[in-house]
């Protein structure tokens, strides 16, 4: 008896994982879907589809769109798409060199972990002044120009709800220090492509980042110019900010052709 219970409960389990991913199935080749799409298409009751939706969104496999209310597929789905095929910072690694050859400068990629940015690729400046960041370092969203980047092209509410969660410690004089303010400039982050770090986290320190986005749009990471704010001048940082978005569509084209 008791090992028929344990083969039903077996045969449960597998049952529930088959349906998992025969719901992540259904947005190949297809970007947006309701509750009642997605019960009609692998023919469950919406009461047992909407379970499973709720697991797979808590576990980030799937994102629900602030516009429409429909279903995405979830970054934390992506990323491990990502990684099971091919490295993040190895996709990046010659655009950083490229990078860190027009500007002179340090340049970074990191990604986002709750309310912080760690880093994965560094390239190093030549320069005997630069930014002291290391891989695997971790720093706050609010007064990074990579963590204001990816704020920016966040899902909105996502990203109210998390500026909202954070406390914002002063680091400099330079370093926001009001949430509005923050959210106001996540308008102007995203007219302009680029986001700026005014020695908000370190005195001396400017940073430009342009935001590395999918297909459905939510940015993955971003990569970042590093340098004093001697030799950043505003001509050097219009010209940075030029490359940094021309290389960030490089990488976004490389990613939407591995899935």
């Amino acid at each position: 008896m008791e090992n028929t219970q344990g083969e039903k409960k077996q045969q449960s389990t597998i049952q529930s994982v088959s349906r998992a991913i025969s719901i992540l199935r259904c947005f190949d080749g297809e970007r947006l879907l309701g509750l009642s799409e997605i019960s009609r298409m692998v023919d469950l009751r919406k009461s047992t589809a909407a379970g499973i939706i709720n697991t797979l969104k808590a576990e980030g496999f799937l994102e629900q769109d602030s516009a429409t209310g429909k279903l995405r597929l979830g970054l934390g789905l992506f990323s491990l798409a990502v990684q099971a095929r091919h490295d993040l910072a190895d996709i990046c690694e010659p655009h950083l060199k490229n990078l860190l050859d027009i500007t002179g400068e340090t340049v970074n990629l990191a990604v986002l972990d709750k309310d912080e940015i760690v880093y994965i690729a560094k390239k190093e400046s030549t320069h005997s002044i630069r930014i002291s960041t290391s891989v695997g370092a971790r720093l706050p969203v609010y007064c990074t120009a990579i963590g204001k980047s990816i704020l920016a092209y966040m899902d909105q509410d996502k990203a109210k709800a998390l500026i909202n969660s954070m406390e914002l410690k002063p680091l400099t004089a330079s370093t926001v220090n009001s949430k509005e303010t923050l959210l106001l400039s996540i308008d102007r982050i995203r007219n302009e492509g680029v986001a700026y770090d005014f020695e908000e986290f370190e005195l001396g320190i400017i940073c430009i980042a342009a935001p590395l986005c999918y297909k459905a749009g939510e940015p993955i990471g971003a990569i970042s110019v590093s340098g004093p704010a001697m030799r950043l001048n505003a001509n050097v940082r219009e010209n940075i900010a030029h490359v940094l978005k021309d290389t960030a569509k490089q990488v976004c084209s490389e990613l939407s052709r591995l899935t």
